[in-house]
């Protein structure tokens, strides 16, 4: 049976093996008092454990591998943060490994020693034909073990966003409040436009459209315009009108390289989602918010609060236009629809909270995601319907948010044995 290495680390984190007579690959008597703290950054696997090798006492770390010889491949002997390896844990002791002053590395080989039920557990999950490998116990796992995996996911989700934030903030000089713009652009192109609106953003700085946050109309030609969306001409007097505003700003501001269209999608994006939709409601926001990152930082705190910030009529011309030149019979376009507002909380106000949490050193900021993420309804997507058809049924966002950190960093890429779900059903069905 092929394995990983955190297979290892699991059977000794667990010590799922047999410990009685135990010997070192030289023949010396071992006795493990301690196990350790598992290392999950760079360094020896396990920190701070104690063994006793021929009635002798050793304090120190304890590494992993499949092989011993996987020691000299990942230049373990060179460096520093090994020189306190007290004991080098194995599956097979292929080769000896010498410390730096010549001695031989105290060495566990674990071949033969460990439960077969481990293997066995191990081995169903993996083999498991489901795309979620714990599926066959997901439901009998404790509920407290369930929810330390969805927070830890969940807070593992919150990082990564805020990480994308973060450079955008490094980017633009630590200056807040155009972040806080360039990121309600990303996120307001959904999957399709994201990295197209994000770009959009970047070209018109934050600064120039609180100039003129009391004209929507000019708001909407300059980012229109320098999205490369307005027609070169128009027969309807609100497009002709658009077009000069644009020119003039252009001129103004020395504008030489707008966008151009086919940096956007419009094929297999529903109307509704249409880039020059989401750009004459991201105008209306801008133009209703006096300061974007007041707004979202301290004058919003629950989730009604956001959805009025963020659930804005764009002008008359889009509420009967899904593009340029083609009005539709009936009102089309009344602002973002519930569904959509309740994503961009998820996916706008919640990371950047979290970011400037971590950036400032507030974790209370972490609190307040949480809090906000269990006023949100629960997502409804095919992640989440894998979980709940397994028994594992999502209350909010808080819930939908951790099984999607999960499922994308745990269950598809199959790292079972770094979820606490998966450790916990191996060792319960070895019992």
């Amino acid at each position: 049976m092929t394995f990983k290495e955190d297979f290892l680390q699991l059977v000794w984190k667990y010590q799922y093996f047999e410990k009685a007579k135990l010997r070192t690959a030289a023949g010396d008597e071992l006795k493990i008092i301690q196990v350790g703290f598992h290392n999950q950054s760079e360094g020896p696997d396990f920190r701070d454990s104690v063994v006793v090798i021929d009635n002798v006492i050793l304090h120190g770390h304890v590494e992993v591998h499949r092989l011993a010889s996987e020691w000299k491949q990942h230049a373990h002997g060179g460096n520093p943060a090994y020189n306190s390896v007290v004991l080098h844990v194995v599956w097979e002791d292929d080769q000896e490994v010498l410390r730096n002053d010549g001695t031989a590395m105290p060495t566990l080989e674990l071949k033969g020693l460990i439960f077969l039920d481990i293997w066995r557990n191990y081995e169903r999950m993996l083999d498991y034909k489901s795309v979620l490998p714990c599926a066959h116990g997901l439901k009998d796992a404790p509920e407290i073990v369930r929810f330390s995996a969805l927070e830890k996911a969940l807070v593992e989700r919150l990082q990564e966003k805020s990480n994308l934030i973060l450079e955008i903030l490094r980017s633009t000089t630590d200056d807040w409040e155009e972040t806080a713009y360039r990121w309600l652009f990303t996120c307001f192109g959904f999957k399709a436009n994201s990295q197209a609106m994000g770009e959009l953003a970047s070209l018109v700085p934050y600064r120039i459209l609180q100039k003129h946050r009391d004209q929507l109309p000019v708001l909407e030609a300059i980012l229109l315009g320098q999205a490369g969306l307005l027609p070169e001409d128009s027969e309807e007097p609100y497009v002709q009108h658009l077009i000069r505003e644009y020119d003039f700003y252009r001129r103004k501001y020395n504008w030489d390289m707008p966008m151009k269209r086919q940096h956007w999608t419009f094929m297999g994006v529903r109307p509704s989602n249409f880039p020059t939709v989401r750009i004459a409601q991201l105008a209306a926001i801008l133009s209703n918010a006096p300061n974007l990152l007041q707004s979202v930082m301290q004058d919003s705190h629950d989730l009604p609060s956001f959805k009025k910030l963020l659930k804005v009529k764009p002008s008359d011309y889009w509420q009967y236009h899904y593009s340029f030149g083609k009005p539709s019979e009936r009102p089309s376009n009344s602002g973002v629809s519930s569904t959509a507002l309740e994503l961009l909380v998820i996916n706008y106000v919640i990371p950047l909270w979290f970011a400037y949490g971590r950036y400032f050193e507030e974790p209370d900021w972490q609190e307040r995601c949480f809090d906000l993420l269990q006023e949100i309804s629960a997502e409804n997507n095919h992640i989440i319907r894998r979980f709940q058809s397994h028994g594992w049924p999502a209350e909010n966002g808080f819930d939908t948010q951790g099984m999607i950190g999960l499922f994308k960093n745990y269950c598809q890429p199959k790292k079972c044995l770094q979820c606490k779900i998966a450790q916990v059903l191996i060792k319960s069905e070895s019992k």
